[in-house]
C-alpha cells in the first residue's frame, strides 16, 4: 500500500527525465544528420558513374524549354525567335487591330546530334495595339499562373505522372524594348513589374540598328537605371559556378541585349552570312560589333537554359505554390512555432473546417426558421385580407340578393295585376259583341216584320234620314251615355218605319 501510495508523487518526475532524454536523442539524430561523418573506401564501388547514368537518362527523357515573348506587334519577336533556333517556324504575321491581347502557345520537336529540345514559344499577340493599354499585361500574368496552376494540381494528385508530365510553365521570358533612345514606355514597366516575381526577364533592344552606337549605349545605362529605381528585377546569369561565373558577371553588364534578326543571307566577302541589307551597308546577325545576337544566344541557350528551368522551379513555382498553400491555410509551424506535417495541418483544417461548417449549418437553420416565421406572417396577414375582401363581397351579394328578390316581388304582382286586368277587359269584350250579335239579329227580324207589312213604302224626300216618319225613334233619341261603346259601323233600322238605315247616315243626322 506504501508502495502504490509513492507511485503518484514519482510519476511526474519520471515523465520529465523521459522527455528530457527523447529531446536529447531526436537533437543529436539532427545533428548527426546535418553534419555526416566523412568515410574512406578500400576499394573502387562504382557510384562515380551516376552522372554519367543521369546524362543518358535525361537524353532518353528529352528537356523541353518555354520561351516567352512580349512586345509590340510588328517588333520583331518571330524573326528573333527564327534566328535564335536556325529555324523558319512559319508563324503568321498578327494584326495591328486586336481589341485585345491573347497569348499564342505552339510547341516544335527539336533536334540537335542526340538531344532533342521540346520548345514551346508563346508570343502576345495584340500587345500594346489598344488604345487603353491599362489591363494589357493582364492576360500575360493570368497564363503564367495557369501554367504554376496546372502543374500544382499535377502534383497534388494522389496518381501523379510528373514523368511524362508535359511542363508548360515559362521559363524566360524574352521582353522586347522598342528603341526609341529616350526611357521606358510606362506599359513596359508596369508589365515588367508584374512578371518579374513569376517568370525570368531578359530585356533585349529590338531592332538595335535603328539607332547609332552612341545613343544605343547611352540608352542601356538609361534603360537599366530605370528599371533598377523602379524594383524591377531582371533575370541575373549566375555566377556560383565556377566554371561559367566569370563569363556570366560580364554578360550581365551587357544587360539589356541590344540585338538584330534576320534569316536572309547576304554575301560578305567570301562566304554567305546571316545579315540585313541596308543602302548604306551591311548588318551582320552574328558579328558582336554589330549587335549582341551572339551573347544573348550563348547566355539563353548554350550556357544558362538549364539555371533558367531551376529558377523556374525553385524560385517563381515555389512562392507561387507556397501562396496557394498558405490560402489553403496550410503551414509549416504550428502557433508556437513548432514543426507542423502535413497530416496534422490537413486535421487542424479538417476541424476548423468542419465547426465552420457546422457553424453556417446553424445560421442557415436560423435564417430558415426566421424566413419560415415571416413567411408565414405574411401568409396570415393576406389570409386574414382575403377573408375580410370575401365578407365584404358577401355582404354586397347579399344586399344584391335582398334587392333582386324585391324587384321580383314588384314585377310579380305587377304581372299578376295585368292578368287581372286583362281578364276583366276580355269578359268585356265578350259581353260587347254578344249585346251587338243581339241588336243585330233584332234588326233583321224587324226588317223582314216591316218588309212584311209595307212592302211598298216610301222615303219621305223631306226627312232627314229619309225615312217617311216624323218623329225620331225613342232609340235615335237617346243620346250616348259616357262609358258606352261606339257606334259600329254597318245597317241600322228606323223606329218608325223600320227601314234599314246606313250607319253613316245615323252618325250624320242631326236627330240620332
Amino acid at each position: 500500500m506504501a508502495s502504490e501510495d509513492s507511485r503518484p508523487l514519482l510519476f511526474p518526475s519520471h515523465m520529465a527525465a523521459k522527455s528530457c532524454t527523447s529531446q536529447v536523442f531526436d537533437r543529436e539524430q539532427r545533428q548527426q544528420r546535418e553534419h555526416p561523418r566523412s568515410l574512406t573506401m578500400s576499394g573502387h564501388v562504382g557510384f562515380e558513374s551516376l552522372p554519367d547514368q543521369l546524362v543518358n537518362r535525361s537524353i532518353q527523357q528529352g528537356f523541353c524549354f518555354n520561351v516567352l515573348c512580349v512586345g509590340e506587334t510588328g517588333i520583331g519577336k518571330s524573326t528573333l525567335i527564327d534566328t535564335l533556333f536556325n529555324t523558319n517556324f512559319e508563324d503568321q504575321e498578327s494584326s495591328h487591330f486586336c481589341s485585345h491581347v491573347r497569348l499564342k502557345a505552339q510547341t516544335y520537336e527539336l533536334q540537335e546530334s542526340n538531344v532533342r529540345l521540346k520548345l514551346t514559344i508563346v508570343n502576345t499577340v495584340g500587345f500594346g495595339d489598344q488604345i487603353n493599354k491599362e489591363e494589357s499585361y493582364q492576360p500575360i500574368v493570368d497564363y503564367i499562373d495557369a501554367q504554376f496552376e496546372a502543374y500544382l494540381q499535377e502534383e497534388l494528385k494522389i496518381k501523379r505522372s510528373l514523368f511524362n508530365y508535359h511542363d508548360s510553365r515559362v521559363h524566360a521570358c524574352l521582353y522586347f524594348i522598342s528603341p526609341t533612345g529616350h526611357s521606358l514606355k510606362t506599359l513596359d514597366l508596369l508589365t515588367m513589374k508584374s512578371l518579374d516575381s513569376k517568370v525570368n526577364i531578359i530585356p533585349v533592344i529590338a531592332k538595335a540598328d535603328a539607332i547609332s552606337k552612341t545613343e544605343l549605349q547611352k540608352f542601356k545605362i538609361k534603360l537599366m537605371s530605370e528599371l533598377v529605381s523602379n524594383g524591377v528585377q531582371i533575370y541575373q546569369f549566375p555566377t556560383d559556378d565556377e566554371t561559367v561565373a566569370k563569363i556570366n558577371a560580364s554578360m550581365n553588364g551587357h544587360l539589356p541585349f541590344a540585338v538584330v534578326g534576320s534569316m536572309d543571307e547576304v554575301k560578305v566577302g567570301n562566304k554567305m552570312v546571316k545579315a540585313r541589307q541596308y543602302p548604306w551597308g551591311v548588318v551582320q546577325v552574328e558579328n558582336e560589333n554589330h549587335c549582341d545576337f551572339v551573347k544573348l544566344r550563348e547566355m539563353l541557350i548554350c550556357t544558362n537554359m538549364e539555371d533558367l528551368r531551376e529558377q523556374t522551379h525553385t524560385r517563381h513555382y515555389e512562392l507561387y505554390r507556397r501562396c496557394k498553400l498558405e490560402e489553403m491555410g496550410f503551414s509549416d509551424v504550428g502557433p508556437e512555432n513548432k514543426p507542423l506535417s502535413l497530416q496534422e495541418t490537413y486535421e487542424a483544417k479538417r476541424h476548423e473546417f468542419c465547426g465552420e461548417r457546422q457553424r453556417k449549418e446553424e445560421e442557415m437553420k436560423q435564417m430558415f426558421v426566421r424566413r419560415v416565421k415571416e413567411k408565414e406572417a405574411i401568409l396570415k396577414e393576406a389570409e386574414r385580407e382575403l377573408q375580410a375582401k370575401f365578407e365584404h363581397l358577401k355582404r354586397v351579394h347579399q344586399e344584391e340578393r335582398v334587392k333582386l328578390e324585391e324587384k321580383r316581388r314588384l314585377l310579380e304582382e305587377e304581372i299578376v295585376s295585368f292578368s287581372k286586368k286583362k281578364a276583366t277587359s276580355e269578359i268585356y269584350q265578350n259581353q260587347t259583341f254578344l249585346a251587338m250579335g243581339g241588336n243585330l239579329k233584332k234588326d233583321k227580324d224587324r226588317k223582314k216584320v216591316s218588309s212584311a207589312q209595307a212592302p211598298g213604302a216610301r222615303r219621305r224626300a223631306g226627312s232627314p234620314c229619309g225615312v217617311c216618319c216624323p218623329q225620331p225613334s225613342r232609340r235615335h233619341a237617346t243620346q250616348q251615355q259616357p262609358g258606352d261603346l261606339p257606334r259600329s259601323s254597318g245597317t241600322d233600322a228606323c223606329s218608325a218605319c223600320c227601314s234599314p238605315v246606313m250607319s253613316d247616315c245615323i252618325n250624320s243626322c242631326p236627330t240620332f
